[in-house]
């Protein structure tokens, strides 16, 4: 993600909203406008996510595969697009070695 931009992500499974930041102050700046220009509260909980990945895939059974086995780390973004969430560089290393088939985009402005 850009620093200063804020995304908003919606997980498949359980509907939850996650706003992603980059860095804490971003969530007061969301949290002080949304409080005086909506007079809306929020909280925020901190997410254990190293990167928010766009992913796609010419073969739609291997991406359909991929969706099934990583369903809790799948959300999509405000456009639709599915979002990999992966909780650190390890394991984003090792799911992309594990699933060749599967491209990783680290913006969402991709083309496929």
């Amino acid at each position: 993600m850009e620093e200063g931009v804020a995304q908003l992500f919606t997980y498949e499974l359980g509907n939850r909203k996650v706003v992603g930041v980059v860095g804490a102050l971003q969530f007061e700046v969301i949290q002080f406008r949304l409080k005086n220009e909506y007079s809306a509260s929020v909280d925020f909980a901190g997410q254990n996510i190293y990167k928010a990945c766009w992913i796609s895939s010419k073969d739609d059974k291997k991406l359909q595969e991929f969706l099934d086995s990583k369903q809790r780390h799948i959300a999509r973004d405000k456009d639709g697009k599915l979002v990999f969430m992966a909780e650190s560089r390890a394991w984003l290393q090792m799911v992309q070695d594990n699933f060749p088939d599967i491209n990783f985009h680290f913006t969402s402005e991709f083309k496929d």
